[in-house]
């Protein structure tokens, strides 16, 4: 039997990420509307680069809100499996049973731990949106799952967070 783990959503870490979210659409917004002070020349690059900037940070202040409200908790862990609600994309409850592995990885010093299933498409379909949808099938290429899971917005350390997972996983494995 698995003693249920529940990890809250931290409201701090949210916070920092709202505030460099809304830093950067601002600086894309500057990019958009100066690229000629920025770099002469190459306004139209500058230009491109703010407008990434401002759709890419403004879906994450957009995400950020959101979960700055959430009541739901941010992991449980229990007997059924993992259930998540810490990111965008999230896809609820990871059964046991459909666990073939965990592992953890690391990008420019983001570190995230990987959760293989023996049913991809499965979690992929969970998708609530069509970005999900693409950020699982590329997580799917790149790693060999579509499901990962990151401490940044929770209130626990990569390393405490991925004993946690890996001793429950071992204890339903066996």
């Amino acid at each position: 039997m698995i003693q249920k783990t529940e990890i809250q959503l931290s409201k701090t870490k949210l916070l920092m990420m709202l505030i460099g979210s809304a830093l950067f659409v601002g600086l894309g917004i500057w990019f958009v509307m100066n690229p000629a002070e920025i770099k002469p020349n190459r306004e139209t690059f500058v230009s491109i680069v703010g407008i990434a900037s401002i759709l890419f940070f403004g879906a994450c202040l957009l995400f950020i809100t959101k979960k700055m409200f959430d009541t739901k908790i941010g992991l449980v862990i229990d007997e059924n499996g993992i259930n998540d609600n810490s990111s965008g994309v999230s896809v609820g409850l990871i059964n046991w049973e459909d666990i073939s592995g965990i592992s953890a990885s690391e990008i420019a010093s983001s570190k995230f731990i990987l959760i293989e299933t023996t049913n991809p498409d499965k979690y992929i379909n969970r998708a609530n949106n069509g970005l999900a949808k693409r950020a699982m099938k590329a997580n799917t290429k790149m790693y060999g799952t579509p499901i990962s899971i990151s401490s940044n917005t929770l209130k626990i350390k990569h390393k405490a967070l991925l004993d946690i997972i890996e001793r429950g996983y071992q204890k339903m494995k066996n």
